[in-house]
C-alpha cells in the first residue's frame, strides 16, 4: 500500500526534527492551515488524512482494522517510519491525541514528544473522573448521528468549534463533517467517543505539551488537568478560546506555547 495515496500524506519545510500534524474526527489536514506555517521554516512538517477522512483513499477503509483507535495508531507509526527525519514530535487534535500515544506505546522511544490539542482520554464520567458527558449522553448522541449525520454535522459542528465571532470557522467545520462519508463517520465516532484510554496515558513519559481551550463543550478543563496529573513529563497551557478546536481559532496563541515546549527541537529560523 501506498502510504502517500493511502494517507494524502503532504511533507513541507526542513528542519532537524519532523513535526506530524494529526487531525480530529470530522476533520482532515486542511484544519491545520492556520496553523502548520509557522513551523516550516524550523522544522519538517508533515500532514495527513486519518484513513476514511478528506482525500484519504477510502478504499483502504477496512471496518475491522478502524473499529479501535490502535488501527489508526499503527498507520501513524508507518508514516513516522516512512517520512520523519530526526525526533518526531506528534501534533495530535482531539482523538488523534490518543492514537498518538497509542503509537507511543507500540513503538516506546520513536516519539519524541507530544503536542496535544484538546484531548481526551474518555468522555464519559466514572467515578471521580469528569470526562464532560454522562454515558447516556454519549448514546443518544451516537443514536443522532446514526439517524440523521449531515442534520447532526448542521448542528454540531457550529457547537463544537465555538469562536464566537467567527462565524466562517464554523462553516469551515460543518463543510468538512459533511464530506466525511456518512457510514465512516458514524464508525468514527463510536469508537472515538466510546473509547477509554486513560489505562494508555497513565505513566506515559514522553514530554507533552497540553493545549486545552479555557471553554470547550467536548474536552472541559478538568480533562486537562487530568492528564497534566497523569502524564508524568507533561505541561498544561490553557489558551484563552470558546471552543474544541484553538489551532483555528486561536492559532497565534498555540503556535506561541508550541514555539517555547519545541525549542530544544527547533533548527534555525531562515527568513
Amino acid at each position: 500500500m501506498d502510504l502517500q495515496q493511502r494517507n494524502n500524506v503532504n511533507v513541507l519545510g526542513q528542519g532537524p526534527s519532523t513535526l506530524i500534524f494529526s487531525h480530529g474526527f470530522g476533520c482532515d489536514q486542511s484544519m491545520w492551515g492556520y496553523l502548520y506555517g509557522h513551523f516550516t521554516s524550523r522544522f519538517r512538517v508533515v500532514i495527513y488524512d486519518l484513513v476514511g477522512a478528506g482525500k484519504s483513499d477510502l478504499g483502504a477503509y477496512d471496518r475491522d482494522k478502524y473499529d479501535s483507535l490502535a488501527g489508526y495508531a499503527r498507520d501513524l507509526n508507518e508514516i513516522i517510519d516512512q517520512y520523519a527525519v530526526g525526533p518526531v514530535i506528534i501534533v495530535a487534535h482531539s482523538v488523534s491525541a490518543m492514537i498518538a500515544a497509542l503509537a507511543d506505546r507500540l513503538r516506546p522511544g520513536r516519539i519524541a514528544a507530544h503536542v496535544m490539542v484538546g484531548p481526551s482520554p474518555c468522555y464519559i464520567d466514572s467515578g471521580d473522573y469528569v470526562g464532560g458527558f454522562r454515558r447516556e449522553d454519549i448514546h443518544s448522541l451516537l443514536d443522532t448521528l446514526d439517524s440523521n449525520y449531515l442534520g447532526w454535522s448542521s448542528a454540531m459542528a457550529p457547537v463544537i468549534m465555538g469562536a464566537p465571532g467567527q462565524p466562517a470557522l464554523s462553516e469551515e467545520l460543518t463543510n468538512s463533517f459533511c464530506r466525511t462519508e456518512p457510514d465512516i463517520a458514524r464508525q468514527f465516532a463510536r469508537v472515538t467517543f466510546m473509547s477509554d484510554n486513560r489505562d494508555d496515558v497513565a505513566g506515559l513519559t514522553t514530554p507533552t505539551l497540553i493545549l486545552q481551550s479555557t471553554e470547550d463543550l467536548i474536552a472541559p478543563v478538568a480533562v486537562g488537568e487530568y492528564l497534566h496529573a497523569t502524564l508524568t513529563d507533561s505541561t498544561l497551557c490553557l489558551v484563552a478560546n470558546v471552543g474544541h478546536c484553538p489551532h483555528m481559532s486561536a492559532p497565534a496563541a498555540c503556535a506561541a506555547a508550541m514555539d517555547s515546549f519545541l525549542k530544544p527541537w527547533a533548527g534555525e529560523h531562515v527568513d
